[in-house]
């Protein structure tokens, strides 16, 4: 090593960076953590907005998504954008200073499942904020430049971090194999199934149903994108979608809330022969079907893992005015107080949708 780079590696061990790490649960802390600089190929971003996902509560309430278990402290965080702060040996096409939407997954590129075009379901993916990977509620972060997407003019910081959300969103519409003039329910009117009704919408739906218990919720579905909002704790959503589609059922159900009925009700109001997308993640491990529902009416079933090659799509969607993004972000807040955006999220606060963590300008 030469001398200018072994001054370089000198003052990059000691430059450090704000980080929220979880110790365990609901134990978020705000600390120095040395500063990541990028290898060949990589990019270091200096993260511009977070936002607050579902599954990072699930790691802060519980510890654990199923068999991925938090056991060392764990930076959360995995939907964001970020600016270009320095480039890698060999890294083209990206400028230092561009925002840029950032995919989290970093697949291994040479298992059967890439190969054969499906990144997302590679079992030896490094996701952020996946133990025990980190994630990115941090002042930066390294990305292989091949995950960062440049930003058209327009597309802010905190567009930018919704992208990944509606990245999920297309996927399940993509498993769905909508078609124009389709009918489709949404159960869970949280901002993965919004999106959904809103891409669905966007692919040509005739009529969107949603189901949600939170009323704020159901009122800004019906302004966003359903054509009816039901409550299901008040009455028998599978009878109502039934009755409003003549006894036919949708052509295809997407369950969103991860609850403990709303598998069974997706299916119940998906017509004969028609699909069911299961986009929620349960806080048990345990999810119920009727034999005789599934099984008489021959559905078919798929599950939501992640998103595949949406980043590109979800950009020009929110370009060209086709799916609004920006007002689901209801709650901006900074780094110090991450820990309470996960509470706000948790508890279904203030009318959250999306709290987004804004780290820098």
């Amino acid at each position: 090593m030469d001398s200018k780079s072994n001054d370089r590696s000198k003052k990059l061990a000691t430059e450090t960076m704000r980080a929220a790490r979880l110790h365990g649960i609901r134990d978020l802390r705000i600390e120095d953590l040395p500063k990541p600089f990028p290898g060949p190929g990589e990019v270091l971003l200096k993260v511009a907005a977070a936002g607050v996902c579902g599954s990072d509560v699930h790691y802060y309430l519980d510890g654990r998504i199923g068999s991925q278990i938090v056991t060392e402290p764990l930076i959360l965080g995995h939907e964001f954008s970020a600016w270009v702060a320095e480039l890698g040996q060999g890294v083209t096409g990206l400028q230092v200073g561009q925002l840029v939407a950032v995919e989290p997954g970093i697949p291994c590129g040479a298992c059967e499942q890439c190969l054969h075009g499906h990144p997302n379901l590679c079992p030896n993916v490094r996701f952020c904020s996946t133990p025990p990977v980190n994630g990115i509620y941090s002042e930066y972060a390294v990305m292989p430049a091949e995950n960062c997407f440049p930003q058209p003019e327009g597309i802010g910081p905190v567009e930018g971090a919704m992208l990944e959300p509606l990245g999920i969103a297309i996927h399940s519409v993509d498993l769905g194999h909508l078609k124009p003039g389709d009918s489709v329910a949404v159960l869970g009117a949280g901002p993965i199934g919004l999106l959904i009704g809103a891409v669905a919408r966007a692919a040509g739906a005739s009529q969107v149903y949603m189901t949600e218990p939170l009323a704020y919720r159901r009122e800004f579905a019906l302004d966003y994108v359903a054509d009816t909002a039901l409550n299901p704790d008040e009455e028998d959503v599978v009878a109502e979608i039934l009755r409003l589609t003549g006894g036919r059922g949708v052509d295809v159900s997407f369950e969103a809330a991860g609850g403990p009925d709303t598998p069974q009700q997706a299916a119940a109001v998906t017509r004969i022969g028609g699909k069911v997308i299961i986009a929620g993640i349960p806080t048990e491990d345990v999810m119920t079907f009727s034999p005789d529902t599934v099984r008489r009416r021959g559905l078919t079933i798929k599950m939501v893992r992640r998103a595949k090659h949406t980043c590109e799509r979800a950009l020009r969607l929110v370009e060209t005015g086709q799916v609004d993004v920006k007002p689901l972000a209801t709650h901006l807040l900074p780094l110090e107080r991450v820990e309470e955006a996960c509470e706000m999220v948790a508890g279904y606060k203030d009318g959250v949708l999306r709290a987004v963590i804004e780290i820098s300008t």
